[in-house]
């Protein structure tokens, strides 16, 4: 009898898992199809009913932070980028507290507090003492996995010292940041559109020409939503690099 519970209890427990990876492989199936107002929309829901099941899940909860931070990060209302940047910060917060080992969780807090900094403004962001939270959530997740996301928790850094007002910005270790993700993984191409900005703003118009073109010319097949919403970026950044080479 007790063989036979046993046998019971791994075929149960067997299955619960599969069922649970089957429910990741299906949302990260259809965050692979972001882009797509249907599919976008069903991964919300999905994403809903399975946090209703089990609000506690490391996996789910990471996952609906990153869903709101591809949401805060397209967003160009700054109310509605203000909103969704809290509420990717407040779900990563959730994840690192779930499992503070992980990188998920303190890359899309960072980027959450990013997203909302910039909504509100960097210099109120600053005053409200939010620069030493996201500089220990980003630089804890480059401890933890610099590579995660085709090395996204560089991007991030770097972004930082582009954003950062006079004097604090370093347009030099914003740019040694991106070479760092280029160097390793030179499909990225938000990587070189974050070059391009910096190198434009840093009188560097021809070489941010350079960085620009490989935008517009690189593959989005690493993946396709978030390498098209750069390529569509770029062709503001694209305009303004030809306007100052006038």
């Amino acid at each position: 009898m007790r063989l036979i519970l046993l046998v019971l209890c791994v075929l149960v427990a067997g299955s619960a898992g599969a069922a649970e990876t089957e429910v990741l492989a299906k949302l990260d199936a259809l965050h692979g199809k972001r882009a797509e107002p249907a599919a976008a929309k069903e991964l919300e829901a999905e994403l809903k009913k399975a946090l209703t099941a089990t609000p506690d899940d490391f996996d789910l909860v990471w996952r609906q932070a990153r869903l709101l931070q591809w949401q805060a990060d397209g967003a160009t209302a700054e109310k509605l980028k203000k909103v969704l940047g809290r509420q990717t910060w407040d779900a990563a917060e959730k994840a690192v507290k779930l499992a503070p080992e992980r990188v998920e969780g303190h890359y899309y807090a960072a980027a959450g507090i990013g997203a909302y900094s910039q909504a509100v403004g960097v210099m109120k962001a600053l005053g409200e003492g939010l620069e030493g939270k996201f500089n220990e959530r980003i630089d804890t997740a480059i401890k933890i996995d610099s590579d995660f996301g085709l090395g996204a928790p560089l991007l991030v850094k770097g972004r930082y010292f582009y954003e950062l007002p006079w004097p604090k910005r370093d347009l030099g270790k914003s740019a040694d940041y991106y070479q760092k993700v280029i160097k390793k993984h030179p499909e990225m191409l938000r990587a070189y559109l974050f070059l391009a900005e910096t190198l434009l703003k840093d009188d560097k118009a021809k070489e941010a020409r350079d960085a620009i073109q490989k935008v517009k010319q690189g593959s989005v097949a690493y993946d396709s939503a978030e390498g098209q919403r750069v390529q569509e970026w770029a062709k503001k950044v694209d305009a303004d690099i030809e306007e100052e080479l006038k």
